[in-house]
C-alpha cells in the first residue's frame, strides 16, 4: 500500500518511479514466459474496493452486507475488502490507525462485527453472482501484534531490536519470511479464512517486499483448497505474475496519468508507459487498471471531475480489469481529496454539482460486459492528429473493433484518427453522457476532457 499521504507511507511520486524502477530493474527477466492464466470470472470482471469503515454510515461488515444489491445492479462482479482484522494500538497513526497494521490475522475488528458478519457478507454477496477477495497484510504487522511473542518471526537488527519494514512505516514491525514457522503460520492463516468463510482469493499488501518463493508455495497449497482461487498482488514486479498471482497493479501507467493530468504531460506517455509494460511483463499478463484508490488523494480532486471521468473512461476501454473505489462512483471526496485512511470519513452517497457518475459508469461497466473485445488484451494504439493530448486506440476481436478517443487537456480539441474502414464506424452512446452531435468520422471534435466511443461490426 503505497501512499502519498504523512501518517504510513511517505512515498512522493517521483519516489514511487524510483522505487517501480528498481522492482523492474532487480527483478528477473520473465519477460519471454507466459503469464498465469486467470479465472475466467477475472479476466471478465470489474473490481469495487470496499473500505468497510467509511462505505457505510454503520462503518462495519453489515454495513456492507444491507448495500450488495446496490452494488450488483453497478455491475460490479469483484468486491474487494480492505483490511478487517483488528488494528493494533501501540504506535497507531490517527484517531483510528491504519487497516494494514494487523494486531490479530484471525480476528475482526469489533468495530466491523465478527468472523461470522464476514462470513455472511460472503455468502449473501455469492447469493447475488459476486465474488469477494480479502485484503491480507503479509509483509508486516503491528507492534502489538500476537505475533509478538514469537519474536523469531520478525525482521531484526545487529542488536536483536524488531525493525519496521522501512524506517518511515513507524507504526509496523516487518516479519521474517527465513522462518519457516511464520510460513506455516501464514499460508495457515490464509487457508483459514477459505475454509471458513468462502472467500474467493486475497488481494496481498506490498507482495513484492515478500520473497516470491514464499507466494509460489502459498499458491500451491492455496489450489489445494480453493482450486479456482484468485491472487492479486500490491506490486508491479515482472516475476510475481509467472507462477504466484494472478493479476498486480498497473502502477506505472498511473504514474504517466498523474503527469498528464498533474503536470501536463504528453498524454503519448501513456501509450509510452503501456508499451514498456509489454516488453517487461511476462506475454499476457494482467494487471488492474487504476485511477482511484486508498492510497491516493480522490481522483475528482486530483483530476477535477471531467479529468477523473477521461480517466476512468481510459482505464475501462484499455485492456485488463478496472477497479472502482469506495464511493468513485457518485464522485465522493473531500475538498483536499484526502482518502483518510486513518480516520473515519464516511461516503457522502448525493454529492452536489456532479454529472450522472453512477449512470456512466454503470453504462461503460454494461459496455465491457457485452462486447468481448473489452475484455481480451488486444490493443492498438491508433495515431491521430494531436498526440499530445489525444489517446486514440482500438480494442477487437473477429466479431467487433471500438475506437475510443480520449481528450487528456482541458481545452476543446478537433481531431483526426488514422483507422482503416473509418467510414463504418458508428459513435456509441453511454448511458448518462451528452447526446453526441453528428462527427464524420474519423473527424471530431470534443470539449475538455471529452471522449467518445466509435463501433464497427467486422463482415462475416
Amino acid at each position: 500500500m503505497k501512499s502519498t499521504f504523512k501518517a504510513r507511507r511517505i512515498f512522493t511520486l517521483p519516489a514511487i518511479g524510483l522505487l517501480l524502477a528498481a522492482m523492474l530493474v532487480q527483478a528477473a527477466d520473465v519477460s519471454k514466459q507466459p503469464a498465469r492464466t486467470p479465472p475466467a470470472w477475472l479476466r471478465d470482471g470489474v473490481i469495487y474496493e470496499i473500505f468497510p469503515r467509511d462505505f457505510s454510515s454503520a462503518g462495519d461488515l453489515n454495513g456492507v452486507t444491507a448495500q450488495l444489491d446496490r452494488l450488483k445492479d453497478l455491475g460490479v462482479t469483484i468486491l474487494w475488502t480492505m483490511p478487517i482484522q483488528p488494528i493494533g494500538e501501540k504506535g497507531r497513526k490517527g484517531c483510528f490507525g491504519s487497516p494494514y497494521s494487523i494486531k490479530d490475522y484471525y480476528a475482526v475488528d469489533p468495530n466491523y462485527g465478527t468472523v461470522d458478519d464476514y462470513k455472511r457478507l460472503v455468502s449473501e454477496a455469492h447469493k447475488r453472482g459476486l465474488k469477494v477477495i480479502m485484503d491480507v497484510v503479509p509483509n508486516h504487522t503491528a507492534w502489538d501484534s500476537v505475533l509478538m511473542k514469537h519474536p523469531e518471526f520478525y525482521k531484526q537488527d545487529a542488536k536483536g531490536k524488531i525493525i519496521p519494514p522501512l524506517p518511515e512505516w513507524t507504526d509496523v514491525a516487518a516479519l521474517n519470511y527465513t522462518s519457516p514457522q511464520l510460513r506455516e503460520y501464514m499460508i495457515a492463516m490464509f487457508k483459514y479464512w477459505v475454509q471458513t468463510c468462502d472467500v474467493d482469493g486475497f488481494r496481498c499488501d506490498v507482495a513484492s517486499m515478500v520473497p516470491t518463493d514464499f507466494w509460489v508455495q502459498a499458491r500451491t497449497e492455496l489450489e489445494k483448497t480453493k482450486p479456482d482461487i484468485m491472487m492479486l498482488a500490491e506490486a508491479s514486479k515482472p516475476e510475481l505474475l509467472t507462477n504466484a498471482f494472478d493479476i498486480d497493479y498497473s502502477w506505472p501507467l498511473l504514474s504517466a496519468l498523474n503527469n498528464v493530468l498533474q503536470h501536463g504531460a504528453p498524454a503519448s506517455n501513456l501509450r509510452i508507459s503501456w508499451e514498456e509494460s509489454m516488453r517487461q511483463f511476462p506475454q499476457n499478463s494482467l494487471h488492474m487498471r487504476i485511477s482511484d484508490d486508498h492510497d491516493e488523494a480522490r481522483a475528482v480532486s486530483r483530476y477535477g471531475v471531467q479529468g477523473a471521468l477521461a480517466a476512468s473512461a481510459f482505464m475501462f476501454l484499455l485492456d485488463g480489469v478496472p477497479l472502482i473505489y469506495n464511493g468513485m462512483e457518485v464522485g465522493d471526496a473531500t475538498e483536499s481529496g484526502d482518502p483518510a485512511l486513518f480516520d473515519k470519513l464516511p461516503i457522502f452517497w448525493s454529492p452536489k454539482e456532479r454529472p450522472p457518475l453512477r449512470e456512466i459508469y454503470h453504462g461503460l461497466i454494461q459496455l465491457r460486459k457485452q462486447y468481448a473485445a473489452f475484455r481480451n488484451n488486444r490493443v492498438i494504439w491508433l495515431h491521430n492528429s494531436d498526440e499530445a493530448n489525444l489517446v486514440t486506440l482500438k480494442r477487437l476481436d473477429e466479431n467487433d473493433e471500438f475506437v475510443t478517443v480520449i481528450n487528456f487537456s482541458n481545452r476543446p480539441v478537433t481531431g483526426r484518427v488514422e483507422v482503416e474502414n473509418s467510414g463504418e464506424f458508428k459513435p456509441v452512446q453511454i448511458s448518462g453522457m451528452p447526446k453526441l452531435p453528428g462527427d464524420d468520422f474519423p473527424l471530431f471534435h470534443l470539449g475538455g476532457f471529452e471522449w467518445r466511443i466509435y463501433h464497427r461490426v467486422v463482415p462475416k
